[in-house]
């Protein structure tokens, strides 16, 4: 059955209970114990099928509902653990049980294929999204495009903040301060933000009315009841936004990653995202 999504420290947290020894040596603590029984004689019981899925945060709810379609259709089970993209990243490149990574931007899965850590030959784009601004403010909600004269300073009032993903690191924020750059706002706002370690976390802020403003996936605007769109960035302002998936290069169970990785690109998984608001990855945002 599906397991709920873990958050990153509880997920690794299980995984180490279960092995009884550091992540980085759960392949060696199999491989010895199925060696051992062969040594008696006995039975090396089958490995379940099952795969853990290391998914950018702002996939959450779309890769929940894509998870549980896979089960049913296959019984495997699936184990989501949700984070920034950055974060996962670095904790596969540390050795990380993950089977596959799902990435919010094309970047940190390169970094990852760079130091072999996933499988070049299994990567594929699985989604694209937008980009937009947010509030909580009823009044403000507006479909136009973000452009060069939006006044942040009046958005933002005198002691507001921008809540956005940390901008160095985190896709969504990476994104964010290449659109504020493209349309000359950054400067304004950078002394003014409230960073995040995650696109969710940002439009969380916003929606408990912690932020004026956010800037976040038209997703997560979308996910949120609470908040509303306030300006849509133009895709010319900052690069496309693509979510890469691949099998992580020390999976334990390359079959049943690689069948999930197929499944991944059916016209009903596309069905799926889209109920999601992502737009399918070949298409201009």
């Amino acid at each position: 059955t599906l397991s709920s999504p873990l958050p990153l420290p509880a997920a690794l947290d299980l995984l180490r209970q279960r092995s009884h020894q550091p992540v980085r040596d759960t392949t060696s603590l199999i491989a010895t114990f199925r060696a051992f029984l062969l040594t008696l004689g006995l039975t090396v019981p089958a490995q379940a099928d099952s795969i853990t899925v290391f998914a950018a945060a702002s996939l959450g709810d779309a890769m929940g509902d894509l998870a549980e379609a896979w089960e049913d259709e296959t019984d495997h089970s699936v184990t989501l653990v949700l984070a920034g993209s950055s974060t996962l990243a670095r904790q596969i490149d540390a050795g990380a049980p993950a089977d596959v990574f799902v990435s919010a931007n094309a970047d940190w899965m390169g970094w990852l294929e760079d130091r072999t850590r996933v499988v070049p030959s299994s990567r594929f784009d699985l989604a694209s999204n937008r980009l937009v601004l947010i509030t909580a403010v009823p009044e403000m909600a507006s479909n136009q495009e973000v452009t060069t004269l939006t006044d942040f300073d009046a958005m933002l009032g005198a002691d507001g903040r921008l809540a956005v993903a940390l901008p160095e690191a985190v896709p969504a924020g990476i994104y964010a301060k290449a659109a504020l750059t493209h349309l000359g706002h950054w400067d304004r706002v950078k002394d003014r933000l409230a960073p995040t370690d995650n696109a969710r976390a940002a439009l969380a802020l916003v929606a408990l009315g912690e932020a004026p403003l956010g800037v976040v996936y038209a997703t997560d605007a979308l996910a949120e009841p609470h908040v509303h769109i306030a300006g849509v960035f133009p895709t010319s302002a900052h690069p496309a936004i693509r979510y890469p998936a691949a099998m992580v290069a020390d999976t334990e169970d390359a079959d049943t990653s690689t069948a999930f990785l197929d499944w991944l690109k059916a016209d009903a998984v596309q069905s799926i995202l889209a109920m999601h608001g992502f737009l399918p990855p070949d298409e201009k945002e």
